[in-house]
């Protein structure tokens, strides 16, 4: 049984020094990422649901956007989700029937369309956004303010890289 150390094989040539995606620190970033991204798909349904119990959790981000950049394309959203026209136009409709968004054609180019959030769609996505912070806040209660700010800035700038 192995426990550690050279395991008893004194002759056995040393590993080569980890490089590159084997570092011990590209290691643990994949396992820590893997546990935050399946917490945070988990997350996003609970938080669509709140929003709407018929809302699907790929739409929560769609809400979100619109939350926080006001009016946009429905070409943009869905450069910026990553899907593509058809989905995001089934989306839109679905949004609609929920109340959640309106689309207008666009002034600028009537082939285009505009989405919004309608008021009932701002106000249960900003309940829903608060109560979120409000969890972050209960889960981070022991950390420093400095090292959330730390944590803000670096999920940003990891965020920032892999849009490249």
């Amino acid at each position: 049984m192995h426990e550690g150390g050279n395991g008893g094989a004194a002759d056995t040539p040393s590993e080569a020094p980890a490089s590159g995606v084997e570092q011990p620190g590209f290691l643990a970033l994949e396992r820590e990422l893997t546990v935050l991204l399946r917490r945070a798909r988990a997350s996003q349904g609970e938080m669509s649901r709140e929003v709407h119990p018929d809302l699907e959790p790929s739409a929560y981000g769609l809400l979100v956007r619109l939350d926080e950049c006001g009016e946009q394309r429905a070409t943009e959203l869905a450069a910026y989700i990553g899907v593509g026209k058809a989905t995001m136009s089934r989306q839109l409709h679905a949004l609609e029937e929920l109340g959640l968004v309106t689309r207008e054609p666009d002034p600028a180019d009537g082939r285009a369309w505009l989405v919004a959030l309608t008021p009932e769609g701002r106000d249960r996505v900003s309940r829903v956004r608060e109560a979120r912070r409000a969890r972050y806040a209960r889960s981070l209660a022991d950390w420093d303010a400095g090292e959330v700010t730390e944590l803000a800035r670096l999920l940003h700038q990891l965020n920032r890289g892999t849009d490249r």
